[in-house]
């Protein structure tokens, strides 16, 4: 399993952007993909999932109305759409993916993880 995150930049508060995480070895349309964040001296914060066979998304509330999570299984990619985004939405953001059509907001039950891709809002 291999997940790749790519889209972070630098962006002003208010400004928005579309992250994706492209897998392989992986379908992002039959498990719980994830996203997180770990902002610099902080721990990993768990952003929101989906669960796209079972039609379910959840996010955080710091979150909630800002961001939106999508899935293109076509292209076996997951998206993280933000938008008015925030100076404490600085992070470096992750997705994850689990091996079970089961979804939760807990890091350690994702066993594979992209690299990583920086967002920084200033």
């Amino acid at each position: 399993v291999q997940l790749v995150e790519s889209g972070g930049g630098s962006v002003a508060p208010g400004g928005s952007l579309r992250l994706s995480c492209v897998a392989s070895g992986y379908s992002v349309g039959t498990k719980c993909l994830g996203w997180f964040r770990q902002a610099a001296g902080k721990e990993r914060e768990w952003v929101g999932w989906i669960n796209y066979a079972h039609g379910t998304i959840l996010y955080t509330d710091s979150v909630k109305g800002r961001f939106a999570i999508d899935i293109v299984s076509a292209k076996n990619t997951a998206y993280l759409h933000m938008s008015s985004l925030k100076t404490e939405d600085t992070a470096m953001y992750y997705c994850a993916a689990r091996t079970v059509p089961y979804c939760t907001d807990a890091a350690r039950e994702f066993p594979y993880w992209g690299q990583g891709t920086q967002v920084t809002v200033s």
